[in-house]
């Protein structure tokens, strides 16, 4: 099923964000690289604080215990989206859905369509498409894109060092025996 790419890249950004917190705005606005997402909306150093409440929010979805609340926590943030969907394109794109006023600044663009590309995803797809890193000593947010909807890691590199660190237990207990 083919999805938006620009929902994917503000999904993808957000958690990113999220995993790895920015220092300040300066690298928030740093790691803004993704061309898909368009030019960086306006943004002052008091926002940085909101910007950070939202990644805390965020983190809550992602961390949700049940489809319930997961669904709950995201109608919250929907529920705050004000900006009226408009069809647009820009920058060279195809014509595509954005749920930003023009002059939104960055907390308000960040929560908006991070809200809504979440909530088109997950319920076309399903609910549990966010999720942790099974590795122990990772833990990172992700969110699900792949065909079979079963990513356990948030990287291959996780998933190697996770089946190494499972063969050496396994045959350290089969040396031990």
């Amino acid at each position: 099923m083919p999805h938006n790419s620009y929902y994917r890249s503000f999904l993808k950004f957000v958690t990113g964000l999220a995993n790895d917190r920015p220092a300040a705005l300066a690298d928030l606005v740093g790691r803004w690289d993704e061309p898909e997402m368009g030019p960086v909306p306006p943004a002052a150093d008091e926002d940085f604080p909101e910007v950070c409440a939202f990644l805390d929010r965020w983190t809550e979805v992602v961390d949700a215990a049940s489809e319930t609340d997961r669904v709950r926590l995201l109608n919250a943030l929907l529920a705050e989206a004000v900006a009226y969907p408009r069809i647009t394109e820009h920058d060279g794109y195809r014509w595509h859905l954005h749920y930003q006023d023009d002059g939104m600044r960055l907390p308000a663009v960040l929560r908006a369509v991070t809200s809504v590309a979440a909530a088109q995803y997950l319920t076309s797809t399903s609910m549990h498409r966010l999720g942790r890193c099974a590795a122990p000593e990772c833990r990172r947010a992700f969110v699900d894109f792949t065909r079979s909807g079963t990513q356990r890691y948030c990287t291959h590199a996780c998933v190697n060092r996770d089946a190494v660190r499972r063969h050496r237990a396994r045959r350290k207990e089969a040396l031990s025996q």
